[in-house]
């Protein structure tokens, strides 16, 4: 890059960090420098920029060697750039918009000086960084507490090598670490924080016994019917966490080895033919409860092995379908012309009768925010509650 390019891009780096101290995004001094400091556009020299068509969503690669100036200006931009479709597919491969689902990504800037801003870390403080991703989040922890002190692990080599060699582009040289995340890295425990850039399903065992007592988790924990809430936990010296949830809106890709199994064409059309001869009812909690952030969240938590699509069969109106592999088990939900929806259920579980118990619970305590739950894990079993009247409101989650 020439030395216009090299000032341009200093002078994107501090509009951002302006627009993240605006948001409350960043309020440390010790942040705001690294942000100033650290090269985003290092980290993403390609990407993928969402593009909605006629045919449906397509991804559009951008990258330094086809337009330098517009890359730049994207790259500091706090919006979340995708760098991975499909598993394999990067901007690199293609020169026109395409369609896929994303797989790996830099995550926008203000989402990530949130949550080193929610780590509390301190000069010394050592850290496992869960999905390494572009590097840009390690980077900027390298930057504010030192190599040494920074370990980050990740589950694809191509995705890994991109982030090493930006990594060291940028005069930094971190632990890194290919391999399954939820596993940790025990050659360098014990640590005192561990941050996700993954959501997952269970927080695992490992993290736990890596973790000091009195060190803190992050994490965002999620489910297959994507209800995210991003947590914080601290590590006691029995080996469990617990802690609570924050606010805010976070969502992140799930870890791969805790992704939903794959529902084939064939099973949902079982499903389907088996839930048209189920006895219906009408539901006392609509689908669209998925759309209220914290709705969702509870809804996931009453069905946590279900998975959701919605399909239209023969011309008919569209039906919001629910299935959990594991438990051989199944609803749908049918909208009716006067309105309301009907419920058909097959199987063991039956998925929306413990949607709505979990529902209903929630909204007779008033429907608290995200930020009254708590969690608490032993590795194994999972729990998750709310105070109501003075009394929890629970759910387990066994791994």
């Amino acid at each position: 890059m020439t030395n216009d390019t090299n000032a341009q891009a200093a002078a994107l780096r501090h509009i951002l960090a302006d627009e993240l101290e605006r948001s409350g995004d960043l309020y440390s001094p010790q942040w705001r420098r690294v942000v100033e400091r650290v090269p985003r556009h290092l980290f993403v020299p390609e990407f993928f920029r969402r593009a909605d068509s006629d045919r449906g969503t397509l991804w559009e690669p951008v990258s330094r060697e086809h337009e330098l100036d517009r890359w730049l200006d994207l790259a500091y931009r706090n919006e979340t750039w995708v760098t991975q479709l499909d598993g394999h597919l990067t901007p690199h491969d293609l020169t026109e918009p395409v369609s896929g689902n994303p797989t790996s990504s830099s995550t926008l800037p203000g989402l990530v000086v949130e949550m080193l801003e929610y780590l509390a870390v301190d000069d010394g403080t050592r850290v496992l960084e869960i999905g390494t991703g572009t590097g840009y989040s390690t980077a900027l922890m390298c930057d504010r507490l030192g190599d040494d002190h920074v370990t980050s692990v990740e589950v694809d080599p191509d995705v890994a090598a991109g982030a090493a060699a930006a990594l060291r582009r940028a005069g930094l040289s971190p632990n890194l670490v290919i391999g399954d995340g939820l596993l940790g890295d025990p050659q360098n425990a014990p640590y005192d924080r561990v941050i996700a850039t993954c959501s997952v399903r269970h927080i695992p065992r490992a993290w736990l016994d890596q973790t000091r007592p009195g060190g803190r988790i992050l994490v965002t924990v999620a489910g297959w019917l994507h209800g995210y809430g991003l947590a914080v936990l601290e590590v006691a010296d029995d080996g469990t966490a617990e802690g609570r949830f924050l606010p805010g809106t976070i969502s992140f890709m799930i870890a791969r080895p805790q992704a939903a199994p794959p529902v084939g064409d064939e099973h949902w059309t079982g499903t389907i033919e088996a839930l048209a001869g189920a006895e219906p009812r009408p539901a006392v909690i609509e689908p669209d409860i998925r759309a209220d952030w914290t709705g969702a969240f509870v809804a996931q938590l009453g069905a946590p092995g279900a998975q959701w699509k919605a399909r239209r069969v023969d011309g008919g109106p569209w039906v919001d379908y629910f299935v959990d592999v594991d438990a051989g088990s199944a609803a749908s939900l049918t909208p009716e012309p006067g309105g309301g929806w009907t419920v058909r259920q097959t199987g063991p579980a039956r998925l929306w009768d413990d949607v709505e118990t979990a529902v209903v619970r929630w909204r007779e305590a008033g429907s608290p925010p995200q930020e009254r739950f708590r969690i608490r894990t032993d590795g194994h079993t999972q729990t998750v509650w709310f105070l109501s009247g003075g009394k929890p409101v629970t759910w387990d989650l066994s791994a």
